[in-house]
């Protein structure tokens, strides 16, 4: 079992914060985010960056961070990790590609996908917090995590209840877990191959190939899959071992919240869906 990192020291009172337009509640803020998802494929680093400093806002609003316990399942090169642990708190990411050969330096005339690679085998950003792991088999005790934490996950394992049940063991009963993924027939759905997903997923990813000469990063049937928001709302709903504290389009204002309450125009308008849930305590359900 891994354990997870010292507490971390408090951020100092210089540390930076969210740029502006990404700290303000709001419209202003959804089109400053995705002004930032158009960078993803040209420069990774200032999208993953500026995404995780809006999510840890996010996030507390919901909990406080300084002196909690959180897993980033998940979490690539460990943006989330570096800005969690700023915040205060005692992170550990599992990443199941921390475990594979050290990639090679591609410079900066490598393609995006491979100096992500190269980020994320280097443990660049979050080095000694991570750890290898598999999202639905966690090395982590029962109970541990005050927070589990998955950011844009779900659309990437092929049994969204499995995973689930991973993220909930770990889980301490009264913690949080939260959940978000990208709906598949959103613009974003077929992440690199879009919008050329909305006439299939394999076809996507074939015209990527041809356009580009190498594969999408991101394999449709294999390491991308159609995540839906009806489905998945219906499926924690069902769950009797949480309650779904909220459910929400991540990036959206607070007043185009209630588009994930109405039937197909969810799975195109809510861009991504945002879950929040709390472990139910043991005997609860």
């Amino acid at each position: 079992m891994a354990t997870l990192a010292p507490a971390p020291r408090p951020p100092s009172p210089g540390a930076p914060g969210p740029p502006p337009a990404l700290a303000r509640a709001g419209l202003r803020r959804s089109v400053a985010l995705a002004k930032v998802f158009r960078l993803e494929q040209s420069d990774p680093d200032t999208f993953y960056r500026a995404v995780a400093l809006d999510t840890v806002a996010q996030i507390e609003q919901y909990t406080a961070l300084s002196g909690s316990t959180v897993l980033d399942v998940g979490g690539g090169a460990g943006y989330f990790t570096a800005v969690l642990t700023a915040a205060g708190a005692r992170c550990l990411l599992v990443e199941p590609e921390a475990g594979d050969p050290p990639v090679p330096d591609p410079g900066p005339q490598g393609s995006p996908e491979e100096r992500h690679r190269f980020a994320v085998s280097a443990g660049r950003v979050a080095p000694g917090l991570t750890v290898a792991g598999d999202g639905y088999h966690l090395p982590v005790a029962d109970g541990r995590a005050d927070l589990t934490f998955s950011s844009n996950v779900l659309e990437h394992v092929a049994d969204v209840a499995g995973f689930l049940d991973e993220q909930v063991r770990v889980t301490r009963p009264g913690g949080l877990l939260y959940v978000s993924f990208t709906a598949w027939y959103s613009l974003w759905g077929g992440h690199e191959t879009a919008p050329w997903h909305y006439l299939g997923g394999h076809r996507a990813a074939r015209r990527y190939e041809a356009k580009t000469g190498h594969p999408p990063k991101n394999r449709f049937g294999s390491t991308l899959f159609a995540c839906h928001v009806g489905p998945t709302l219906r499926l924690v709903r069902r769950r009797r071992d949480v309650d779904v504290i909220a459910a929400i389009p991540r990036y959206h204002p607070r007043w185009l919240h209630w588009v994930v309450g109405v039937p197909l125009l969810r799975e195109l308008v809510t861009w991504n869906l945002l879950l929040v849930l709390r472990r139910r305590p043991e005997g609860s359900a």
